[in-house]
Protein backbone atom coordinates (compact mmCIF):
# COMPACT_ATOMS: atom_id res chain seq x y z
CA UNK A 1 0.00 0.00 0.00
CA UNK A 2 1.43 3.29 -1.22
CA UNK A 3 1.14 6.07 1.12
CA UNK A 4 -0.03 9.86 -0.13
CA UNK A 5 3.03 11.43 0.99
CA UNK A 6 6.05 10.53 -1.36
CA UNK A 7 4.00 7.70 -3.20
CA UNK A 8 4.95 5.27 -5.27
CA UNK A 9 1.73 6.24 -7.75
CA UNK A 10 -0.33 9.14 -8.37
CA UNK A 11 -3.79 8.58 -6.33
CA UNK A 12 -7.14 9.46 -7.81
CA UNK A 13 -8.89 12.14 -5.95
CA UNK A 14 -12.07 14.45 -6.64
CA UNK A 15 -13.46 17.57 -5.96
CA UNK A 16 -16.73 19.53 -6.81
CA UNK A 17 -17.98 23.33 -7.80
CA UNK A 18 -20.91 23.47 -5.62
CA UNK A 19 -22.98 26.08 -6.76
CA UNK A 20 -25.67 27.61 -5.21
CA UNK A 21 -27.53 31.02 -6.84
CA UNK A 22 -23.89 31.89 -8.02
CA UNK A 23 -22.15 31.84 -5.20
CA UNK A 24 -19.27 28.57 -4.68
CA UNK A 25 -18.51 26.63 -1.96
CA UNK A 26 -14.41 27.09 -0.93
CA UNK A 27 -12.98 24.68 2.28
CA UNK A 28 -9.48 26.15 3.69
CA UNK A 29 -7.59 23.03 3.73
CA UNK A 30 -6.62 22.06 7.47
CA UNK A 31 -4.11 19.28 6.21
CA UNK A 32 -0.99 18.75 3.75
CA UNK A 33 -1.62 19.32 0.60
CA UNK A 34 -2.41 22.82 0.74
CA UNK A 35 -3.11 22.94 4.33
CA UNK A 36 -3.90 26.57 5.28
CA UNK A 37 -4.71 27.67 2.00
CA UNK A 38 -8.79 27.86 0.25
CA UNK A 39 -9.58 25.68 -2.36
CA UNK A 40 -12.33 23.41 -3.14
CA UNK A 41 -13.45 20.44 -1.53
CA UNK A 42 -12.27 17.21 -2.21
CA UNK A 43 -10.57 14.42 -1.63
CA UNK A 44 -9.18 10.19 -2.53
CA UNK A 45 -11.56 8.27 -4.08
CA UNK A 46 -12.02 4.78 -1.83
CA UNK A 47 -11.37 1.60 -3.56
CA UNK A 48 -14.84 0.03 -4.55
CA UNK A 49 -15.94 3.83 -4.92
CA UNK A 50 -17.38 5.30 -8.00
CA UNK A 51 -16.25 8.91 -8.95
CA UNK A 52 -19.83 10.32 -8.03
CA UNK A 53 -20.06 8.60 -4.61
CA UNK A 54 -16.96 9.33 -4.14
CA UNK A 55 -17.43 13.33 -4.84
CA UNK A 56 -20.99 12.56 -2.89
CA UNK A 57 -19.24 11.33 0.33
CA UNK A 58 -16.86 14.13 0.37
CA UNK A 59 -18.86 16.45 -0.24
CA UNK A 60 -21.03 15.48 2.80
CA UNK A 61 -17.48 14.49 5.04
CA UNK A 62 -16.28 18.18 4.41
CA UNK A 63 -18.70 20.50 4.04
CA UNK A 64 -21.81 19.04 5.35
CA UNK A 65 -24.04 19.28 2.27
CA UNK A 66 -25.44 16.56 0.89
CA UNK A 67 -24.85 17.22 -3.78
CA UNK A 68 -26.31 16.46 -7.01
CA UNK A 69 -23.36 15.39 -8.85
CA UNK A 70 -23.38 16.91 -12.39
CA UNK A 71 -20.63 16.55 -14.96
CA UNK A 72 -17.23 16.80 -14.94
CA UNK A 73 -15.40 19.74 -14.84
CA UNK A 74 -12.50 18.82 -15.70
CA UNK A 75 -9.49 16.05 -14.88
CA UNK A 76 -5.83 17.31 -13.90
CA UNK A 77 -2.70 16.54 -12.15
CA UNK A 78 -1.70 18.43 -8.40
CA UNK A 79 1.74 17.34 -8.00
CA UNK A 80 3.89 18.55 -5.21
CA UNK A 81 7.69 18.44 -5.17
CA UNK A 82 9.27 19.06 -2.13
CA UNK A 83 12.64 21.40 -2.10
CA UNK A 84 14.86 18.14 -2.77
CA UNK A 85 12.47 17.91 -5.94
CA UNK A 86 11.17 14.85 -5.13
CA UNK A 87 7.43 14.04 -5.65
CA UNK A 88 6.37 14.66 -2.23
CA UNK A 89 2.16 14.22 -2.94
CA UNK A 90 0.48 13.53 -6.46
CA UNK A 91 -2.73 12.89 -7.47
CA UNK A 92 -5.31 12.67 -10.45
CA UNK A 93 -8.02 14.82 -9.85
CA UNK A 94 -11.65 14.45 -11.51
CA UNK A 95 -13.77 17.80 -10.28
CA UNK A 96 -17.34 17.98 -11.10
CA UNK A 97 -20.00 20.39 -11.55
CA UNK A 98 -22.65 20.18 -8.15
CA UNK A 99 -24.95 21.47 -6.28
CA UNK A 100 -26.67 21.18 -3.04
CA UNK A 101 -29.70 19.54 -2.35
CA UNK A 102 -29.57 18.93 1.76
CA UNK A 103 -27.52 19.37 4.59
CA UNK A 104 -25.81 22.57 6.06
CA UNK A 105 -22.38 24.36 5.13
CA UNK A 106 -20.41 23.59 8.26
CA UNK A 107 -16.03 22.72 7.82
CA UNK A 108 -15.98 19.45 8.89
CA UNK A 109 -13.49 16.36 8.01
CA UNK A 110 -9.81 17.52 6.63
CA UNK A 111 -10.62 21.53 6.40
CA UNK A 112 -10.80 24.28 9.17
CA UNK A 113 -13.54 26.49 7.81
CA UNK A 114 -15.89 26.30 4.76
CA UNK A 115 -17.79 29.36 3.06
CA UNK A 116 -20.19 30.27 0.41
CA UNK A 117 -18.38 33.10 -1.76
CA UNK A 118 -19.76 34.62 -5.06
CA UNK A 119 -17.80 35.25 -7.74
CA UNK A 120 -16.41 38.84 -7.00
CA UNK A 121 -15.44 37.50 -3.70
CA UNK A 122 -13.20 34.93 -4.80
CA UNK A 123 -9.55 37.30 -4.97
CA UNK A 124 -9.72 37.51 -1.58
CA UNK A 125 -9.16 33.81 -0.64
CA UNK A 126 -6.21 33.62 -3.00
CA UNK A 127 -6.69 30.44 -4.57
CA UNK A 128 -4.39 28.54 -7.11
CA UNK A 129 -4.58 29.85 -10.64
CA UNK A 130 -6.14 26.58 -11.40
CA UNK A 131 -8.79 26.76 -8.99
CA UNK A 132 -9.85 29.86 -10.26
CA UNK A 133 -10.19 28.24 -13.83
CA UNK A 134 -12.56 25.28 -12.69
CA UNK A 135 -14.65 27.55 -11.03
CA UNK A 136 -14.87 29.96 -14.22
CA UNK A 137 -15.53 26.78 -16.37
CA UNK A 138 -17.75 25.23 -14.01
CA UNK A 139 -19.88 28.49 -13.67
CA UNK A 140 -20.35 28.73 -16.77
CA UNK A 141 -21.27 25.07 -17.33
CA UNK A 142 -23.99 25.86 -14.56
CA UNK A 143 -25.01 28.54 -16.38
CA UNK A 144 -25.63 25.75 -19.34
CA UNK A 145 -27.24 23.66 -17.46
CA UNK A 146 -30.13 26.16 -16.11
CA UNK A 147 -28.27 25.80 -12.36
CA UNK A 148 -27.96 29.60 -11.87
CA UNK A 149 -30.44 32.40 -11.40
CA UNK A 150 -31.86 34.03 -14.14
CA UNK A 151 -30.82 37.61 -14.83
CA UNK A 152 -33.78 39.80 -13.28
CA UNK A 153 -35.12 37.04 -11.28
CA UNK A 154 -35.11 37.11 -7.57
CA UNK A 155 -31.57 35.48 -5.99
CA UNK A 156 -33.35 31.99 -4.76
CA UNK A 157 -30.90 29.47 -2.66
CA UNK A 158 -31.77 26.01 -2.15
CA UNK A 159 -31.75 26.68 1.39
CA UNK A 160 -29.75 24.38 2.27
CA UNK A 161 -26.37 26.63 2.08
CA UNK A 162 -27.19 28.04 5.70
CA UNK A 163 -24.55 27.22 8.20
CA UNK A 164 -25.23 24.46 10.61
CA UNK A 165 -25.59 25.62 14.31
Amino acid sequence: MSSRAYPDRPFVGVGAVIVDAGRVVLVRRGSPPLAGQWSLPGGAVDVGETLQESVAREMREETGLDVEVGPVIEVLDRITRDDEGRVQFHYVLVDYLCRPVGGFLVAGSDVDAAVLAAPEELPAFGLTDVAAAVIGRALAMAADEGWLTPAGAPERSSGALRKGE
